[in-house]
């Protein structure tokens, strides 16, 4: 079987998935980005003209950048208002392995059978189905795939969702997962109406005052190995409640670090509540941040991945660079 025709077996086997239920529980990664709200976005648009009920469920608090996204105002959020319920069939969106979830699994019924759609090469076919393609930019482009597949054209506001998902994740169609396949769709959702001048300006220009000031803090602290091979940065637990800002805000900060002439590995270090520590990698492609990641329990791709580690902070930061020298050894 080629590779295309073992894709669209999976994309059947999908499609196959979702004829069979009636009910669906759609959920995205917790602390979610612009690929995992589009994705959200896409598949309530596809179970809706498949004549499928849903609901849309995420742990962490939504990017208010996002909201125009089709079905936004109806993802309900975990850490805001606790949701209960038990589903018998789950669509999972973006979720590198079952733990990206969180706190939705307890939606989850004992048997429940899962739709496992991602992009990203760590990810562990949790699913029951499974969709993986880690040479994909982004899951919105497998989810543009499948509605394809499924005999739809997107209507503007799926296509918005796909386009997003696509810019996002691409870095505004700078990144290496740039194929030739991500600028044909592109290109076909710009000809069905979606505005890629608005979305940059955006997505990738604006920014709040939040933002700034917490740039301005995290630079104030960049610091490099001493072979600048490594640069890395990071935010306290009390800075984002002193500056005024929200997670989102922390978006495209690591690339501060991995942008400076000669780095190859960018961190960002972010202390959470309980004291444990989240690690952001890009890479400029001498290291597989992704194998970096998952020696700490975490995953990702070759070129941006994240982990979860034990604090304290200047321990967590000291461990993940040590290891990181190692990679580039």
């Amino acid at each position: 079987m080629t590779e295309a025709e073992t894709y669209n077996k999976q994309l059947d086997d999908a499609l196959a998935f979702i004829g069979k239920h009636s009910s669906f529980l759609v959920v995205s990664h917790v602390q979610p980005d612009g690929d995992a709200i589009s994705s959200a976005a896409a598949v309530s648009w596809l179970l809706e003209r498949l004549g499928k009920t849903f609901v849309l469920v995420n742990e962490s608090p939504l990017p208010s950048r996002l909201d125009y996204l089709y079905r936004y105002q109806d993802i309900k959020v975990l850490k805001e208002s606790p949701f209960e319920g038990s589903f018998d069939a789950v669509i999972t969106v973006d979720c590198a392995d079952f733990r990206r979830v969180g706190a939705t699994s307890a939606l989850f019924a004992p048997q429940a059978e899962i739709l496992n759609i991602d992009h990203h090469p760590t990810n562990d076919a949790f699913g029951l189905v499974n969709v993986i393609v880690p040479h994909a930019a982004a899951t919105v482009e497998i989810l543009y795939d499948l509605i394809l597949r499924a005999g739809f054209v997107p209507d503007l506001d799926c296509a918005t969702a796909i386009y997003t998902g696509l810019l996002t994740d691409t870095g505004g169609f700078r990144y290496s997962n740039t194929s030739p396949r991500v600028m044909e769709i592109a290109a076909n959702l710009l000809a069905l109406g979606v505005s890629g001048s608005q979305l940059a300006d955006l997505l990738l220009e604006r920014m709040t005052i939040a933002k700034l000031r917490l740039l301005q803090t995290t630079l104030s602290r960049l610091v490099f190995s001493d072979n600048l091979e490594i640069g890395w940065l990071y935010v306290t637990r009390n800075d984002l409640s002193e500056i005024g800002a929200v997670p989102e805000d922390l978006e495209g900060i690591v690339n501060y670090a991995l942008n400076v002439d000669g780095v190859e590995v960018g961190i960002l270090f972010k202390e959470a509540e309980d004291g444990s520590v989240k690690a952001s990698l890009r890479s400029a492609g001498k290291a597989d941040v992704a194998a970096i990641a998952q020696t700490f329990g975490g995953g990702g791709h070759v070129r941006a991945a994240g982990c979860r580690l034990e604090g304290p902070l200047q321990e967590a930061m000291s461990a993940m660079v040590e290891a990181v020298r190692k990679a580039l050894i």
